[in-house]
């Protein structure tokens, strides 16, 4: 009850006290916590006995268990908090059904989730169940309104092979954008290296820093300027002094709820305001445990570095997209980060090995950011032969 979940303990208790751990001080009041109810409580434990019952199913491979346990996971819950628990277990149950190939028993579990990826996941059933039209108005209607971009890439990607299954003749695909590229040909790797360290040894120049950031340095940026907007004590965000950041972080109206406090931190970027505001809480909340901030990975020379080259307008675009979907666009950013402090400049640089590819969201980044004209390019790295004694 007083964490609001069964995975924390009291030890986080003996670890604060011994300073292994600490957070971020937020304000609460009782009405804030998990819990206002015993129903709530009942609620929650029973949604956690369904989960449990569905991980035994999955591991013992028993698959007429699963009816029973939709059936038990109920109605929909008025506390938002504890109705994206039961959208997420219903989305699990879904995707149970679908690998067993049990597409009618899926396709209710996702009619009655609201967790992000159900309707996408509803659309690809109803096609599996070769219900094609239906499946067609599905992706229209989710067209015209997509819940993010990753539904939307999804979506885009479906469209020519549903409307040929309803005999309707596609338009060409949108051609994708071309980014810069960088080719190189290297030896083949040390043990235990990975190939965007390789990457990045190459590229490294002594005017020319380069750093593997991958997506901690737009996140703690973000973090640092925003701290106060991220840890508003907004009702049902915080329900412990334990947190790492507010439990509502990654639903969709997680930055609507807190706009104006966002909106007087991005308002720095207008002025040199912001780099003082990330400064200082780089050092007055270093190790405080936080969501956006690794601690470990980001360096007062990367910070500084980074502050001095990236425009304050760069920093807002990249923002303003974290906003939008924080559950997907949190990672998917380029794995390099090279600076010409002396110029005031900067170049972000995925890097991709022999035989590796795009991710979805990594497609997403760099298209982003290459429309609105921030540096990017895509490594590719091929390995010289070894020589032959």
């Amino acid at each position: 009850m007083f964490f609001g979940n069964l995975h924390q303990d009291w030890s986080e208790f003996v670890l604060s006290e011994l300073g292994l751990l600490t957070y971020e001080k937020v304000i609460f009041s009782t009405s804030s916590r998990a819990f206002q109810s015993r129903e709530d409580i009942d609620a929650y434990l029973h949604l956690h006995r369904c989960k449990e019952r569905l991980t035994a199913s999955i591991a013992t491979d028993n698959t007429v268990e699963l009816t029973d346990i939709r059936h038990a996971v109920g109605r929909r819950h008025e506390s938002e908090w504890l109705e994206s628990r039961r959208g997420k277990l219903l989305f699990q149950l879904g995707q149970r059904h679908e690998r067993l190939g049990m597409w009618s028993d899926a396709l209710t579990c996702y009619q009655d989730s609201d967790y992000p990826g159900a309707r996408e996941r509803r659309i690809r059933v109803l096609e599996r169940e070769h219900r094609y039209d239906a499946a067609l108005q599905l992706a229209l209607a989710a067209l015209q309104s997509p819940e993010n971009e990753a539904e939307h890439q999804i979506l885009l990607r479906m469209m020519p092979r549903l409307l040929r299954h309803v005999g309707i003749a596609s338009t060409a695909r949108q051609a994708a954008i071309k980014l810069p590229k960088i080719q190189l040909s290297l030896p083949a790797l040390a043990s235990g290296m990975r190939v965007e360290e390789q990457a990045r040894q190459y590229l490294q120049q002594p005017q020319a820093p380069v750093f593997y950031v991958e997506n901690t340095l737009i996140n703690a940026l973000f973090g640092l300027l925003c701290w106060d907007a991220i840890f508003t004590p907004v009702p049902g965000a915080f329900f412990h002094p334990f947190q790492q950041g507010p439990a509502d972080l990654l639903h969709a109206n997680f930055y609507i709820r807190r706009h104006e406090q966002f909106a007087a931190c991005l308002e720095q970027l207008a002025s040199q305001q912001y780099k003082q505001t990330i400064l200082r809480n780089f050092s007055s909340k270093a190790g405080i445990q936080s969501t956006f901030v690794a601690w470990d990975w980001i360096s007062t020379e990367i910070l500084s570095t980074a502050l001095a080259c990236i425009p304050a307008h760069h920093l807002k675009i990249s923002f303003e997209r974290l906003t939008q979907d924080l559950r997907n666009n949190r990672s998917g950013l380029p794995d390099l980060i090279q600076f010409w402090p002396a110029e005031q400049r900067y170049c972000m640089i995925e890097v991709k090995g022999p035989g590796d590819r795009l991710q979805d969201n990594q497609v997403r980044w760099l298209d982003y950011c290459h429309a609105h004209h921030m540096p990017v390019a895509v490594c590719y790295v091929q390995h010289e032969p070894l020589a032959v004694p």
